[in-house]
C-alpha cells in the first residue's frame, strides 16, 4: 500500500533526523517500534511468493551462501572452491538459480551456494531478493562478496541482509519476555543498560500492544535489540567478508579498502589467490570439529574423522551415524582433550572436544 511505504519512510526522516539521547530515547524507540510493525505488515503480504531454482535440500557438514553484487565473481569462486561447474560471464545477472557446489576441507563436505545477485531494495523483494534472503536464513554461514572496485557495495549488502531480518555476527540476546494476563510490565536487569530506560522499555512493549509481561534482561541491549527480541522472527547468522579482484588494483590500495570493510582475506578468484585461505577461514567459522571412531575392540580409525558441530554431545554423534543409535546406546568410552583420563567412562549427554576418539557401545 502507498499510505504504509510513505509512513515507512516518514518513520525512517524521523529517526535518522532525530540526535539520541536520554530526552529523545523513550520517542525514537516509538518510532522504531512503529517501523518495525510497518515493516512486518508489508512484509507480510509477500509471504507465500515461491519461485523456480529456490529449493535447494541442505547437504553435508555446513551451509555456506556467496552474496554480493552482480558480477562480483562469486561463480568463479564457487568454481575455485567447489566441484561446481556455475556458468561465469561478464555481464551482471549470470547467475539466474541456485547453483550448488561442496568444498572439501579437512574432510568436511561443506555445501556452498551461489545465489543471484542482490540490488538495492533486494530485502524487500527486489530482483529475486524475496527467494535470495529465504535461503540466506537457512544458512549456516553467510560469505559477503565484495569487488575491490566497488567497496561503496559493503554497506548497501550489510544494510539488505539487516533489512531482511537476518543478523550478521551477532549472537541472539539473553531476553526473556512472558507475557502475563494482569499487573502491568515487570522489568527486572541483571545488567545495567546504559541506553535503554525502564520508561523505552515499557513504551516500546506497549507499542506491539504488550501490556502485562514479565521481562528479564541478562545482556546490554539497544532498543533495535529489544524490538528483534519483541518480533521473535530475526535469524542470527555468522558470516565473512572477502574482497575479490584485487589483482587489479595496486596491493596498497586492495589493503586499504579491506582495512575500510574490515574483510577476513583478500582474494582474486580468477587468479585463484588466497582460495586455500579462505578455506580454513569457511571451516573454522562454521565453528567445526574432527572425532575420529573406535569399536570396540579394535584400533581408532584415524584415517577420516566425524565432523560435527563444536559443542556437539554424544547425542549429536549418535543422531548423525544412526537414528537407532540413541535408542540403543548404552554408554561410551572417550580418549582425548575433553576426558579426564584414556578410554573414560561417559554418558550421552558428555560434550566431545576437536580430535576426541570416541567408542560407543549399544546395548
Amino acid at each position: 500500500m502507498a499510505g504504509d511505504a510513505e509512513r515507512i519512510r516518514e518513520l525512517e526522516d524521523l529517526i535518522a533526523n532525530s540526535q539520541y539521547n536520554k530526552r529523545t530515547q523513550k520517542a525514537i524507540g516509538l518510532y522504531k517500534a512503529q517501523l518495525a510493525r510497518l515493516k512486518e505488515k508489508v512484509a507480510g503480504r509477500r509471504k507465500g511468493r515461491q519461485s523456480d531454482g529456490y529449493s535447494v535440500r541442505k547437504t553435508g557438514d555446513g551451509t555456506v551462501v556467496l552474496l554480493g553484487y552482480p558480477s562480483v565473481g562469486k561463480s568463479t569462486l564457487l568454481n575455485g572452491i567447489t566441484r561446481a561447474e556455475s556458468e561465469v560471464g561478464s555481464y551482471a545477472f549470470t547467475t539466474l538459480s541456485v547453483i550448488p557446489g561442496v568444498m572439501e576441507y579437512n574432510y568436511a563436505k561443506i555445501q556452498i551456494l551461489d545465489v543471484p545477485g542482490i540490488v538495492k531494495g533486494a530485502a524487500s523483494g527486489k530482483g529475486r531478493g524475496t527467494e535470495v534472503f529465504s535461503v540466506l536464513r537457512n544458512s549456516d554461514l553467510i560469505l559477503v562478496l565484495v569487488d575491490v572496485q566497488f567497496p561503496e557495495h559493503y554497506e548497501a549488502i550489510i544494510k539488505e541482509i539487516y533489512d531482511s531480518g537476518i543478523r550478521l555476527n551477532k549472537k541472539k540476546p539473553d531476553v526473556r519476555i512472558k507475557k502475563t494476563g494482569r499487573d502491568g510490565i515487570k522489568i527486572s536487569k541483571t545488567v545495567r543498560l546504559p541506553n535503554l530506560s525502564d520508561e523505552t522499555i515499557e513504551g516500546v512493549l506497549r507499542a506491539f500492544r504488550i501490556n502485562n509481561a514479565d521481562v528479564v534482561i541478562r545482556t546490554n541491549i539497544t532498543v533495535d535489540e529489544l524490538i528483534d527480541c519483541i518480533e521473535d522472527n530475526k535469524k542470527y547468522v555468522p558470516g565473512i567478508t572477502v574482497l575479490n579482484k584485487v589483482d587489479l588494483v595496486s596491493k596498497e590500495h586492495a589493503e586499504k579498502i579491506a582495512r575500510q570493510i574490515n574483510a577476513d582475506i583478500m582474494v582474486s578468484a580468477e587468479k585463484k589467490e588466497h582460495l586455500e585461505e579462505l578455506k580454513e577461514i569457511i571451516f573454522n567459522k562454521l565453528d567445526l570439529i574432527r572425532i575420529y571412531m573406535k569399536e570396540p575392540g579394535k584400533e581408532a580409525d584415524l584415517e577420516e574423522p566425524l565432523i560435527i558441530s563444536r559443542n556437539s554431545s554424544v547425542r549429536d554423534v549418535c543422531s548423525k551415524l544412526h537414528k537407532d543409535f540413541v535408542k540403543q546406546f548404552k554408554f561410551c568410552r572417550v580418549w582425548g582433550k575433553s576426558s579426564k583420563f584414556p578410554g573414560q567412562k561417559l554418558s550421552i549427554k558428555h560434550t566431545l572436544k576437536d580430535l576426541d576418539i570416541l567408542e560407543i557401545h549399544l546395548r
